[in-house]
């Protein structure tokens, strides 16, 4: 009966390591990129609460959220959450087509690059030019 239990934990502890290793989840990644995708891509829309917006950064899940001057943003942590209503930048960007200031809270944001970066835009129009849509 020890031999079984014994036995048992070994495969046990084999098949939880072989699922967390990284070559695991690394073919996972390529098996289920091609089934279901939901990574926007350059140019795509994105939900504002799903941005840092101090980081600019797309992160695929809603952020923290921070209540300033009757608008609301986010961050993704304590720290941004310190920042955005002392720091205009973690607040404000420039749309790239007109030059003009922009409310992050208010803004249409798609992603700008590879990393998630992404860009800020004052309306529609200015998000078609830029990306040619």
């Amino acid at each position: 009966m020890k031999n079984l239990a014994f036995g048992i934990m070994a495969v046990l502890a084999v098949f939880l390591y072989s699922c967390n290793s990284p070559e695991t989840d690394k073919n996972a990644a390529v098996v289920n990129a091609g089934v279901t995708n939901n990574q926007p891509k350059i140019g795509d829309l994105v939900h504002n609460d799903e941005v840092c917006m101090v980081n600019n950064a797309y992160m695929g899940k809603k952020q923290l959220e921070v209540k300033y001057d009757g608008k609301v943003y986010y961050g993704c942590c304590a720290d941004c959450q310190n920042k955005i209503p002392t720091q205009e930048s973690a607040r404000t960007a420039t749309d790239p087509v007109s030059k003009k200031p922009v409310d992050k809270a208010t803004a249409i944001i798609a992603i700008s690059d590879q990393n998630d970066g992404v860009l800020y835009f004052e309306n529609q129009s200015n998000y078609t030019t830029f990306f040619n849509k």
